[in-house]
């Protein structure tokens, strides 16, 4: 008897862990809303996906700047750079191939989910197995993310674990001063 009130009582707490974290998933007219901070200034920026043919859409908003930002199939696939451009001065922007944004590629997080690092613009990020340190919290919800950082800088990111859309949901320490965090997902 004893040992069934106590199963029954692990389930529950196990449950209960389980219903306060989330992972966000892209979908067609999903809403990602972070906020933005460069070096005291603070803006919010609005990313709606578009998934389509294996490649992604972000369609931007952020204090007047609206555009597109278009990743390729092979970048959502393979891509190894991040591109930081906001398509201030482009309706559409086409990244390279190679290119994602606010995203890392499936071939890179599968990098990370193996051997516990990744390579991306050139640069290694080594995973960080404390990933309580400044966790994203959404709703009071915290999301499922792998915490990483650089080696040869202190940038840190925390990517969600997504496997087929791995977006990063926090930056700090970013070596062009642009922190992010991810404050609220729409689903639509």
């Amino acid at each position: 008897m004893k040992n069934t009130i106590l199963a029954i009582l692990l389930c529950v707490i196990f449950q209960n862990a389980r219903s306060q974290s989330f992972i966000p998933e892209i979908k067609n007219n999903t809403e990602f809303h972070y906020v933005c901070r460069l070096h005291g200034q603070t803006r919010t920026l609005t990313l709606t996906a578009k998934p389509e043919n294996e490649g992604l859409t972000f369609k931007l908003e952020t204090r007047g700047v609206k555009s597109s930002i278009v990743m390729l199939p092979e970048a959502v696939k393979n891509g190894n750079s991040l591109s930081f451009n906001q398509g201030e001065y482009e309706p559409v922007l086409n990244l390279k191939p190679n290119e994602t944004f606010f995203m890392i590629s499936r071939s890179a997080y599968q990098e990370l989910t193996h051997s516990d690092k990744f390579i991306y613009s050139n640069t290694i990020y080594d995973l960080v197995k404390n990933n309580n340190k400044e966790s994203v919290i959404i709703q009071g919800k915290t999301v499922e993310a792998l915490h990483v950082k650089a080696q040869i800088d202190k940038t840190e990111m925390w990517i969600v674990k997504n496997p087929e859309f791995p977006l990063i949901c926090k930056v700090l320490k970013n070596p062009l001063g642009i922190d992010f965090t991810m404050v609220q997902v729409i689903d639509k």
